[in-house]
């Protein structure tokens, strides 16, 4: 079936139809899997910066209260006394001092448990003091980084490869470029780490706390080495509110808060899957229900087919053979649906039509063969009538000769026409015939007319033709032109097979006495054929052969190139006409 037809079939429009219907419920069940999804990554992504920054302030807090205690130490009486007058203490002021000190420092450790430890260093008495290590050798590495440090740094943390610390100096009186007193607080990593974790409230997550600027980067999460280095290389910054990377063909959704003071980034991330994982049961059905439709498509479309598409067609295609005539196949069937009786009231039709056509065709047959007998009753006195005008003739001036001669050919003539039978004969039987015709004229005309009559090809010899076609227009030439010249009359009757399907007969004269409006007047007498008109003469021939070979044939007259009236017998020819 060609696809341009198949796009208007009611098959295809009840398939569009269920598409129509079904489409939009999978189209609106995706859209709300994604609604959700996103939803629930957004109010994910809400709740994660709530903890962020819950969590920045707390450590902020922290940090602040760190670097009050530090405040307070450095302006500590007691450290300023030991830092100036050591030299001039006795054993047992600066045992009481050191002690004094060590108690102070493990007091503060032990207020917050962010403090991993706290030193003094004091350059003057070449002494550094901490909570978990009491009075010890003056730590001079540590003393000198964190000077460096402090000099010209505004950031309130110091990292030292493993290690980050708060710091403070109070500067002595004989150098402004070394302190006297350095105070630094090292931050225990291991408990900031362990805080990260409560950030972890989902399976697979993981935090990490990072400063580009310094370095700094304190992780948890198995994934958080990959991650940290995508999240480098990506841009993002606070106002982000859910960005998602590809971690190893594994998406991640990220969230991150920035602490200016503090310089520091804390930064969530989630395996998209564990956010798509509530609504796996979701998507679960949303694939059965998918997967439902397509199948109950094929199956609409195998029942729409089988039920309703092919009886159709059935139907379609015997109206197509009811179109070219085929009357002859009745649609068999067993249906006792609607189709059914469609179907019945096909075959009643075809059956009732068939009829019809066949009463018709009969019908017109014996009304065709009637009305040819007629006109050739019509032309057998008319040549009747000139026969025994020359016979006459011939009697007048005692030429028994030519009578003898006559009669024969007049005979011949008669038996032809007069014969029982067919009403149709071989062309080269009527070409006989016309020759006979014409030697008789000529009895009467040979000093003022002739005629050429040329051969009859081969292949036109067997058609079938009505009877006298060809002698009436050469009867027709003679009595109307021909007669009325004085000498040199001509006539010129020539045959021509065109193209297989087509035969040619062609008469014409030299006669001058026809005009070119009688002409035109002829030839439109002869097309009218449903005008009530005496069927006589050239309009007889017409007629009998456009009965017999349809539309396309009979006669045509035009000006011959002897400036006489040219006649041309035009046969289209059926299977029938032709003897191979």
């Amino acid at each position: 079936m060609p696809i341009h037809f198949l796009r208007k079939t009611i098959f295809v429009r009840l398939l569009v139809m269920y598409l129509a219907v079904i489409l939009p419920i999978i189209m609106l069940g995706i859209y709300l899997y994604y609604w959700s999804y996103n939803n629930a990554s957004e109010e994910i992504s809400r709740n994660a910066h709530i903890q962020l920054n819950s969590y920045l302030s707390n450590l902020e807090r922290e940090i602040e209260w760190m670097e009050i205690q530090q405040f307070d130490i450095v302006q500590d009486s007691e450290l300023r006394r030991t830092a100036l007058t050591w030299d001039i203490m006795d054993n047992v002021d600066k045992k009481s001092s050191m002690d004094y000190l060590v108690q102070r420092l493990t007091s503060i450790k032990n207020t917050s448990p962010y403090i991993k430890d706290i030193y003094i260093h004091i350059a003057s008495i070449n002494k550094t003091i901490s909570a978990g290590n009491a009075v010890h050798d003056f730590e001079q590495e540590k003393f000198d980084f964190i000077h460096s440090g402090i000099q010209g740094n505004e950031r309130r943390l110091i990292k030292k490869e493993d290690s980050l610390f708060i710091c403070t100096s109070v500067l002595g009186n004989t150098s402004v470029d070394e302190p006297l007193i350095v105070v630094n607080i090292d931050l225990d990593t291991v408990f900031l780490k362990g805080t990260l974790e409560s950030l972890n409230t989902y399976p697979n997550s993981g935090s990490f706390l990072i400063s580009e600027e310094m370095g700094l980067i304190i992780a948890t999460g198995e994934e958080s080495k990959h991650i940290i280095k995508d999240y480098k290389n990506a841009s993002h910054s606070s106002s982000d509110i859910m960005k998602v990377i590809t971690i190893q063909n594994e998406n991640y959704h990220i969230d991150n808060e920035y602490s200016d003071s503090l310089g520091l980034s804390v930064v969530t991330y989630l395996p998209v899957e564990v956010v798509r994982r509530p609504l796996t049961k979701f998507s679960y059905w949303a694939i059965v229900f998918a997967a439902t439709s397509i199948i109950g498509l094929f199956i609409y479309a195998f029942l729409t087919y089988r039920l309703v598409h092919r009886p159709l067609l059935l139907l379609v295609q015997g109206f197509k053979r009811m179109e070219k005539g085929r009357l002859d196949q009745p649609i068999e069937h067993s249906k006792n649906d609607e189709f059914g009786f469609l179907y019945d009231r096909y075959n009643k039709m075809m059956r009732r039509l068939r009829m019809l056509i066949e009463q018709d065709y009969k019908q017109k047959m014996m009304m065709q063969k009637a009305e040819l007998k007629q006109l050739q009753s019509q032309i057998n006195p008319h040549f009747l009538y000139n026969s025994f005008f020359i016979l006459n003739s011939l009697a007048k001036i005692e030429d028994t000769e030519r009578i003898e001669l006559f009669t024969n050919m007049l005979g011949d003539y008669f038996r032809f026409i007069t014969k029982n039978g067919e009403s149709e004969v071989s062309l080269i039987q009527e070409v006989n015939h016309a020759r006979t015709y014409t030697e008789i004229q000529n009895l009467r005309f040979s000093r003022r007319i002739s005629v050429q009559f040329d051969e009859l090809p081969k292949e036109m010899e067997q058609i079938k033709v009505p009877r006298l076609i060809i002698q009436p227009l050469i009867e027709n030439a003679f009595e109307h032109s021909l007669e009325k010249k004085v000498e040199e009359g001509f006539l010129h009757v020539s045959f021509e097979m065109k193209e297989e399907t087509e035969a040619l007969i062609i008469v014409e004269d030299n006669g001058e006495f026809i005009s070119d409006g009688k002409i035109n007047q002829l030839s439109q007498s002869l097309h009218n054929v449903d005008e009530t008109q005496e069927m006589s003469g050239m309009i007889n021939i017409h007629r009998r052969i456009v009965l017999t070979y349809g539309s396309g044939s009979g006669l045509f007259l035009s000006r011959s190139h002897m400036k006489g009236l040219r006649v041309e017998v035009r046969i289209i020819l059926k299977k029938e006409n032709l003897n191979v």
